[in-house]
């Protein structure tokens, strides 16, 4: 059988409703009641920092960063990271935050946030947000409120509420 090749590239207009239906199949209908889902909802995902993973012509992961205050930083909220369900531990997640990661700073941004799994961002160097520092829109586990400084100090001057950025 012939592997096919895994391209990650910039998201493009007309991978919308491919997107779509992706986090359809990984997230479920609750995906509208997440906290992170509300944030994104204010402000929407800036292209040129949101990537799609395809194999062959088939979108099988993406990766979306919405701008935000996170007080008075400017700053990204990163997600949702999506890969579909049958793609699952081929690397296509990792692929994806380290190409995000990367045109982020190549963007002159200082701060990255996300809620997600401790243990699995920990390896692209987010951290736990300190409890109480920021303020998120809706309720969600402080141990998954994660952040990754590009800058120096940069989440040190993040404190407050984190709001859309538009």
């Amino acid at each position: 059988m012939t592997e096919l090749s895994l391209v990650i590239r910039p998201e493009f207009p007309a991978d919308r409703a491919a997107i779509d239906r992706l986090h359809e199949r990984a997230f479920g209908p609750g995906r509208f009641a997440r906290t992170a889902f509300r944030l994104r909802e204010g402000a929407g995902h800036e292209a040129a920092l949101s990537f799609t993973a395809l194999v062959g012509t088939l979108i099988v992961g993406s990766v979306w960063q919405s701008p935000v205050w996170a007080g008075p930083v400017p700053g990204l909220m990163l997600g949702p990271l999506t890969v579909d369900p049958a793609f699952e531990g081929r690397g296509i997640g990792g692929g994806l935050m380290r190409r995000a990661i990367e045109a982020a700073g190549q963007g002159g941004h200082r701060l990255i946030l996300l809620v997600g799994d401790a243990p699995y961002y920990a390896r692209f160097g987010f951290q736990p947000v300190p409890r109480g520092q920021l303020l998120l829109p809706g309720p969600v586990n402080p141990e998954r409120f994660l952040a990754l400084s590009l800058a120096d100090g940069a989440l040190d001057e993040a404190k407050g509420p984190v709001r859309p950025r538009r």
